[in-house]
């Protein structure tokens, strides 16, 4: 690739061609602001407070927009550049409502930080401020327009990253506005409350739904018996919220905040995780060895995948796996093993999970099957910001807590349940475990080279002593329809199927990078938090859900058998098709 050869403020940098003057101007250690370009998005130039000067020229630029040009010397601030900046900023802020103590982003709005570091005390122009109605239609993520700045982030990654298309800019001039298409609400949208325009929107214009009060008043019911479940990615995500870098694993002091927090007994999701590979890895076998059902599988743990399904791939319902996802089964175990074990009555237990995705919270009422122990298996879901700002509001200094253990007997997990949250973590756990469903031997090495990274799509053929499996896992929306095309093409022209086993993530990177995690995710960000994750596989003394002595207790106990009629019933849901207004 062609190098280009300029400067940033006077000091020399190579890039590759085609690299913008904001990308160049990290190579010197220069930050230019921001607050509508993002490294997930393809930059459009909106905010307009990135404007640099080519040295020499009186004209000012949009650096995020705007290649580097050979031999160029960019000035990225100057007395007149930073009062342009200042003016913009200015402009936004007097279209935008001043209830900062009063907004869910107070504190981690991007807006309110360039205000601060311009210094900005005044604003000197009229104020404008639309009354728009807030749309708060669905239980997973709320609209508040008045708040939008028009950056175009929440349109750009619902339609470039997620392929919904469920937000875009209606109306023209100073009536423009971000809503659904045809300006409807956004449970009427195509929205699979996947969450990721509230965590690229830079102010609070999109947020998760606040339900933190509903767990403090659970807590302090003395007539319920509170029972919280923590996901994969939170552990190495919840740090970044006191200060530490993201992949850091806070596990134990995860348990040890919680049960501050006033919760009584804390399990992990992780052994559910290692739960939903002893049925999903049983029903792969079933189908692939045994011809009973569908192929390819395709995996059913995330809720907005599910969603989209059901709304776009509605002919591929037949290759879903019907096991329920982690959160779920974990939900069903808490109201029905673990209530017998500990003599409480399923209806006072208040079960809570803790999730990095927006869409859980819709998980929790997407059909009958979420109530399989006769009432809600999961009465709450919220984010991992949420639980974040629960340990500040009971001033919990969690970084200080030593270590705890999950209680029994839903608390033991292993490797393979951990890392569920990285994209082609489901595959690899299951593959771990169908590989000793086929053969009856583990496989000599368990980490599975070819199903990680960060391609959007990644196929590979995995060998089961001679038997070949062939595979894909995709992250991030855009990138399903390939592999659905590629699937429906062999079908419909009777060709040899091109998978066997499919992953599908609605977020990129998976859940390390869901619409509830800590703000800031970008593909650095996610690579550190996926490292912890293998990290915590890497160190796990057990590395393959057949071999969890919990899941093993589960089953002799209770359960009896993958598959059999009491998983089913517990343990596994259905779909139905739901198409929608655009398909």
């Amino acid at each position: 690739m062609k190098t280009i050869n300029c400067k940033i403020n006077g000091e020399s940098v190579s890039v590759p061609e085609g690299t913008t003057i904001m990308k160049a101007a990290l190579e010197a250690n220069v930050t230019i602001p921001t607050l509508c370009a993002h490294p997930d998005l393809k930059a459009w130039g909106a905010c307009g407070i990135c404007i640099v000067r080519p040295e020499g020229s009186p004209k000012m630029i949009r650096s995020c927009t705007t290649n580097v040009s050979e031999g160029m010397n960019y000035i990225t601030h100057d007395p007149d550049i930073v009062e342009t900046r200042r003016t913009v900023l200015e402009l936004i802020l007097s279209n935008h409502p001043n209830d900062c103590l009063r907004c869910p982003r107070n504190g981690s709005c991007e807006l309110q930080q360039l205000s601060a570091d311009f210094g900005i005390r005044e604003v000197p122009f009229s104020n404008g401020v639309r009354d728009l109605s807030e749309d708060v239609s669905t239980c997973a993520v709320q609209l508040h327009p008045a708040k939008c700045i028009s950056c175009g982030r929440c349109a750009l990654v619902c339609q470039q990253l997620q392929d919904v298309w469920a937000l875009e800019f209606l109306y023209r001039g100073d009536q423009t506005r971000i809503a659904p298409a045809g300006d409807v609400s956004l449970a009427e949208s195509p929205c699979i409350k996947c969450g990721q325009c509230s965590a690229h929107c830079p102010v609070g214009a999109i947020t998760e739904a606040d339900e933190t009060r509903k767990l403090w008043d659970a807590i302090r019911d003395p007539e319920k018996k509170v029972v919280v479940q923590i996901a994969p990615a939170v552990r190495v995500a919840l740090g970044e919220e006191f200060g530490l870098p993201p992949g850091e694993l806070i596990t134990g002091k995860i348990y040890a905040a919680l049960r501050k927090l006033g919760v009584d007994t804390v399990f992990d999701t992780n052994l559910s995780a290692d739960l939903t590979i002893m049925e999903e890895a049983s029903e792969f076998v079933e189908r692939f060895a045994h011809g009973h059902g569908e192929l390819p599988l395709i995996t059913s743990c995330c809720p907005s995948w599910v969603d989209y399904l059901e709304k776009y791939h509605d002919d591929m319902i037949p290759n879903f796996s019907t096991a329920k996802s982690p959160m779920m089964m974990m939900g069903a175990m808490v109201k029905t093993y673990y209530a017998q074990k500990a003599g409480v009555d399923p209806a006072k237990m208040y079960s809570v999970a803790i999730m990095p995705c927006t869409a859980k919270k819709y998980e929790i009422q997407r059909s009958e099957d979420m109530q399989s122990s006769g009432t809600p298996d999961v009465d709450l879901s919220i984010t991992t910001r949420e639980l974040a700002r629960m340990i500040k509001q009971a001033g919990i200094n969690i970084l200080d807590l030593a270590d705890e253990e999950a209680d029994s007997p839903l608390g033991a997990y292993t490797g393979a349940g951990v890392i569920f949250g990285a994209t082609g973590g489901v595959m690899e756990a299951a593959l771990r475990t169908a590989h000793y469903f086929v053969t009856g031997e583990n496989l000599g090495k368990v980490e599975l080279a070819d199903v990680r990274g960060m391609d959007g799509v990644r196929a590979a053929t995995i060998d089961i002593k001679g038997t070949k499996v062939r595979i894909a896992v995709a992250h991030g929306m855009a990138n399903v329809k390939q592999i659905m095309d590629e699937v429906r093409a062999a079908r419909e022209g009777g060709k040899e199927r091109p998978y066997d086993f499919i992953e599908v993530m609605a977020c990129r990177g998976g859940c390390i990078a869901g619409g509830g995690q800590p703000y800031g995710s970008t593909d650095e960000v996610r690579k550190k938090r996926i490292a912890g994750l293998y990290r915590d596989d890497a160190g796990s003394k057990i590395r393959v859900s057949h071999e969890n002595p919990a899941i093993v207790a589960l089953y002799r106990d209770f359960l009896g058998k993958p598959l059999g009629e009491k998983s089913h019933d517990l343990l596994h849901t259905h779909y139905v098709p739901r198409p929608i207004w655009v398909k």
